[in-house]
């Protein structure tokens, strides 16, 4: 999950001093090669806020082709991996992916890698924020620029990882977990929800896609000048039925994670009907602009309600075993249990509501 920045150019010092040698090596190199960069040695660093899985930092150089009052800047962004990440995903499977995006032109190219982390071009855009996704005309793009996403064409089998990435997640959290943790969380319990999950979505016809996973507002950037959207941050990304990625995007207008509590959710902030109908309808609007077939919206829009229960247990578990191996001020295990109780409340209703139709 990826941030705004947050801190001020003369905040950006003792974060300089920070920087891994292995990292401040391959920005010399890359700002050596830059004839408009002043010196190469004098780099800046800027934390950006709201990251929860890595740090990542702006990193800049002041060019000579303005004074220190224009602010004239060669930009790239530094990633620095958080702790205990190989529990979630494969870090060599993430940066293949970053690269195979960056060649579909779907985010920032490759920069550079260290043991710790990696340089990516600095997009010269903003992250959209948590009133963004209210907009309508931006959450029409959002559902064309996602369309497109879980139309590429990537690499691998396409046979999706949602409920194994479940049943590894849930093992895990078990093995960090004390007793009263477990119990509190019900893990004992949770085997048998993924299964009874699974099984509702058994024999259905569902259309799978290379999906996002982790598609929260700050992981979209918008280019104020053209309104263009770039979707970031692949991490959790890999092949799986597009209703559950459209479900976790719906899951995270509850978020604001650049509020004074940023691990507070809000599902009075859930979309309602309509929104959530507008968004599917644009999604599935066909590329010669045809609209959608009614009974496709609404087999859509189920599908969605179901899937979002998916997601509560998914981030649920992530809360739990972030908050064991993950050093980011964050209050993960809060936020999971917000994400649970979520879950335990919604399911009698969304369940019994789809098991009548």
């Amino acid at each position: 999950m990826v941030a705004i920045e947050g801190q001020s150019p003369g905040e950006a010092e003792p974060a300089a001093r920070g920087i891994p040698k292995e990292a401040r090596r391959l920005l010399h190199e890359l700002a050596a090669e830059w004839a408009d960069v002043a010196d190469f040695r004098a780099l800046e660093v800027v934390p950006l806020k709201g990251a929860m899985t890595n740090e990542v930092y702006q990193v800049r150089w002041l060019t000579g082709s303005g004074g220190a009052g224009e602010g004239e800047y060669r930009k790239v962004l530094m990633r620095v991996y958080g702790e205990g990440l190989e529990l979630f995903f494969d870090r060599e499977d993430e940066v293949r992916t970053f690269e195979c995006m960056s060649r579909h032109g779907q985010g920032p190219r490759l920069l550079g890698r260290f043991p710790t982390g990696r340089l990516e071009e600095f997009i010269h855009a903003r992250t959209l924020s948590a009133a963004d996704l209210r907009d309508p005309e931006i959450s029409a793009s959002i559902a064309s620029k996602l369309k497109e996403f879980h139309n590429l064409d990537m690499p691998g089998p396409k046979s999706f990882l949602l409920w194994d990435r479940l049943r590894n997640w849930l093992k895990t959290a078990k093995s960090v977990c004390p007793s009263d943790e477990a119990k509190e969380f019900r893990l004992d319990s949770l085997e048998k929800e993924i299964a009874a999950l699974e099984s509702e979505f058994s024999g259905e016809d569902q259309c799978i896609g290379f999906c996002h996973n982790d598609l929260q507002y700050g992981n979209i950037m918008i280019d104020e000048e053209t309104k263009a959207l770039t979707i970031i941050d692949y991490e959790y990304s890999s092949f799986n039925p597009v209703a559950y990625d459209i479900a976790n995007h719906f899951c995270e207008m509850a978020a604001d994670y650049h509020s004074e509590e940023p691990h507070l959710l809000d599902y009075t902030k859930y979309p309602d009907f309509d929104e959530r109908k507008r968004f599917v309808q644009t999604y599935l609007i066909s590329s010669d602009g045809e609209e959608p077939d009614a009974e496709k919206v609404k087999d859509l829009l189920n599908s969605i309600e179901k899937y979002a229960l998916s997601s509560h247990l998914f981030w649920g578990l992530w809360g739990i075993i972030s908050e064991h191996v993950n050093d980011i001020d964050f209050d993960y295990m809060d936020y999971a249990r917000q994400r649970f109780a979520q879950y335990w409340l919604k399911k009698p209703a969304i369940l019994a509501c789809h098991a009548e139709e």
